[in-house]
């Protein structure tokens, strides 16, 4: 006991004196640390998004625009091999199918990503992770050549796993090489990202670049250039320096992965930092997903990530794009120029998870997330009038208009990214990849749900869907105002003693 307050006390003395070692400088390397980080570390996390979290939104959207091409090439192949036309159910089936087994896809990546990043590294996973996208770009992209529509469900499937572990390895890696001065604002890069990558692939998908029948296969084949640019750029990056001290015993390569992303020759005290923690944790042994069921200490964390992590995708940003092309046509847009149009909605995606990124160390993840979906709840509730009455004027329809870049907005301010950071925040070394696989499994598993259940939810209840995802997102918002304590700027440690109070 007397060893563990020493520990204790030696990590609160080594914070104490972190803003000294923030405002070193070295001049034999020139590296500017007076922030407490090097360029490396902004260049690393940029890439480690780039084929991760990037390629997870571009492939949300990227399957719109050549939807119909795809369901007519779904008819021919079929017709060319059984020498009959497929009926209009049976290719929307398939169609069904090719949408949602990303989901299914996703969840299988996320079961296997802890073998994987206990093995292979944080930086290995995602190395080795670049190898799904490809192979799943080259069957999305030719399969219209070779005539086999399995071809282009199987892509979608592997892109599913790619996504899976992206999502889970991304937010840990950056998360461990984060000082923890700037971890929120870091772990944003995964939410970013994903909203540049859905914005790419609604740019990509106009008809005057590749949303054309001739030149639809583009879109998937694309996915293999941020894939290759990770694949090239990032092994002359470090692995994760806490992986390297805690899982591989490795004190010289961690030495030197703190020395390049803090931007300082002396990292004993990051050092000393993470084997006190560690020494307080009393194992660094990987837990797995049962033990971590069983730890009584980890309870409230472990609700609590479920609970954003399912809020995550059930609080109707789905629903938000189902509805956005038809309030357009309502609001007097013409067809044509409602693709264009929708690009806005991809413009504030990036402009508020931006906006996030920049304010979360000021403001909090508390504020951002439970302020997010209340705000969601706000828009939805008005969102649901308008729709009601949106043939009683011709203003209406641009109230909905504005609610639903309300609720885009809202959602990326804290819902979108949050959550992500929550999950490695929580939890120490010897939890994180259980921890991870929990909350990527709740993730997958509640957009394979969204997915199956909404077309059902919106046919019985109209424009009245909106009221469920309005209760969802309060009933996340109380539960976190009650339970989430705020964890901008505090040690594990610290998180931990949080929770238990």
């Amino acid at each position: 006991m007397a060893e563990q307050e020493s520990d204790w006390e030696l990590l609160q003395l080594n914070q104490q004196k972190e803003h000294c070692s923030m405002e070193h400088l070295d001049h034999e390397t020139g590296r500017i640390s007076n922030k407490g980080f090097s360029w490396q570390l902004i260049v690393a996390a940029v890439v480690g998004a780039l084929g991760s979290s990037f390629l997870y939104g571009y492939n949300l959207s990227v399957v719109n625009a050549p939807s119909s091409y795809i369901r007519k090439l779904y008819n021919q192949s079929w017709s060319t091999r059984y020498n009959y036309a497929v009926s209009k159910g049976t290719v929307s089936i398939m169609w069904s199918v090719t949408v949602s087994i990303f989901a299914i896809g996703g969840l299988v990546g996320a079961l296997i990503v802890i073998p994987m990043v206990d093995f292979l590294g944080r930086k290995g996973t995602m190395l080795l992770n670049n190898l799904f996208a490809i192979t799943a770009a080259l069957l999305m992209s030719l399969w219209n050549i070779a005539g086999i529509p399995e071809m282009m469900i199987l892509g979608r499937f592997i892109m599913g796993i790619d996504g899976g572990i992206a999502l889970s390895t991304l937010p840990m890696y950056l998360n461990e090489v984060s000082p923890k001065h700037i971890r929120g604002s870091l772990g944003q890069v995964t939410a970013i990202l994903i909203c540049v990558g859905v914005f790419v692939g609604q740019v990509l998908g106009l008809p005057d670049i590749f949303g054309k029948e001739s030149q639809w296969p583009c879109l998937f084949g694309f996915i293999m250039i941020p894939a290759l640019i990770q694949l090239l750029v990032l092994p002359f990056f470090p692995e994760s320096p806490r992986y390297l001290l805690l899982q591989k015993q490795d004190r010289k390569r961690a030495e030197e992965a703190f020395s390049i992303f803090l931007g300082r020759e002396d990292v004993s005290q990051d050092i000393e930092d993470v084997l006190a923690e560690t020494r307080i944790q009393r194992n660094i042994r990987l837990v797995s997903v049962i033990q971590l069921f069983k730890t009584r200490a980890a309870k409230w964390q472990i609700i609590t990530v479920v609970v954003t992590m399912a809020a995550y995708q059930l609080c109707g940003l789905n629903a938000i794009w189902f509805y956005t092309n038809s309030i357009f046509a309502e609001a007097g847009i013409q067809p044509d120029n409602i693709p264009y149009i929708t690009l806005s909605t991809g413009g504030i995606e990036i402009l508020a998870s931006l906006i996030s990124g920049m304010t979360v160390e000021k403001l909090g993840r508390r504020l951002l997330l439970i302020g997010g979906f209340v705000l969601m709840t706000l828009f939805f509730g008005i969102l649901t009038v308008s729709l009601t009455f949106q043939h009683h004027a011709p203003w209406i329809p641009y109230i909905s208009i504005m609610c639903i870049l309300g609720v885009i907005a809202s959602f990326c301010i804290g819902p979108g990214g949050i959550p992500f950071v929550l999950v490695g925040e929580f939890f120490p070394q010897s939890q994180r990849p259980a921890a991870f696989m929990i909350a990527g499994s709740v993730n997958w598993i509640s957009n394979f749900a969204v997915g199956l259940l909404f077309p059902l939810i919106q046919e019985g209840l109209g424009n009245y869907c909106f009221l469920i995802f309005a209760a969802i997102c309060l009933a996340g918002a109380l539960y976190l105002y009650f339970v989430l304590p705020e964890t901008k700027n505090k040690t594990f440690s610290e998180i931990d003693e949080a929770f238990l109070k």
